[in-house]
């Protein structure tokens, strides 16, 4: 069976849909504590610089979502799933100016997706 390390609710995928529509290509990165915390944050593909240090979790809805290693060490244990909500973060994700913005819901992976993903 192949596991997932991130999810995401319909919700959420609708508006990823309209962003991309408006935008064109677009990137995930999980922030590392500033502004929003720990936050999802999507931005067009050609604004946000990656180097090595940058961990690709998986894609959703056709977007890459990455999160730096740093961050990576303390979250390599859990499932991630994408959600939205209303309510202005105080980020430069690209769904804040919809009154709307990503949050993260996790739950500790099983023994079976620890096995597998964390080889």
């Amino acid at each position: 069976m192949q596991y997932q390390r991130v999810a995401i609710t319909e919700k959420a995928a609708e508006i990823v849909k309209q962003l991309k529509e408006k935008h064109g290509e677009l990137i995930f990165h999980q922030s590392g504590g500033c502004c929003d915390g720990s936050a999802p944050m999507i931005f067009e593909a050609e604004d946000m610089y990656l180097d090595d240090s940058d961990f690709l979790l998986g894609q959703l809805e056709g977007v890459n979502y990455y999160m730096n290693q740093d961050q990576f060490d303390y979250w390599k244990y859990t499932h991630l799933t994408v959600d939205i909500t209303e309510g202005r973060g105080s980020s430069f994700s690209l769904e804040i100016p919809l009154g709307l913005r990503f949050i993260i819901h996790s739950r500790v992976l099983t023994e079976e997706e620890n096995a597998e993903l964390n080889k």
